[in-house]
């Protein structure tokens, strides 16, 4: 698992590689959270992410009314098919702005 943060236009941006699981997911909601901490737009780029467990489900719920409730706003890129059709049939997908391009993501935020 790596996870990279950059700022680019005010906008916090996320670069999540690798599988979000149980293992994996309380380490990346505290990256998000801790880069969350210092601006509250966050643009998580989910395009290296290839599989996503319902742990990983929950920590994007959790984030996301984490961020919301303190004024911010989450937007989700780039995910693969798979993940993006389980959001879907989960409601998951109907918290998040998504796009699948990193450009149209910060334009979203900024």
């Amino acid at each position: 698992m790596e996870i990279n943060v950059q700022t680019e236009q005010s906008i916090q941006i996320i670069d999540i590689n690798g599988e979000v699981d149980g293992n994996t997911a309380p380490q990346v909601q505290t990256q998000i959270m801790a880069a969350a901490a210092s601006n509250p737009r966050l643009l998580l780029d989910m395009s290296h992410v290839p599989y996503m467990s319902s742990a990983g489900l929950r920590m994007l719920l959790a984030t996301y009314r984490n961020v919301v409730g303190h004024g911010g706003r989450v937007v989700l890129v780039g995910l693969v098919e798979e993940i993006k059709d389980t959001m879907e049939m989960t409601g998951f997908l109907d918290f998040f702005a998504h796009f699948d391009t990193l450009a149209e993501g910060v334009a979203a935020l900024a």
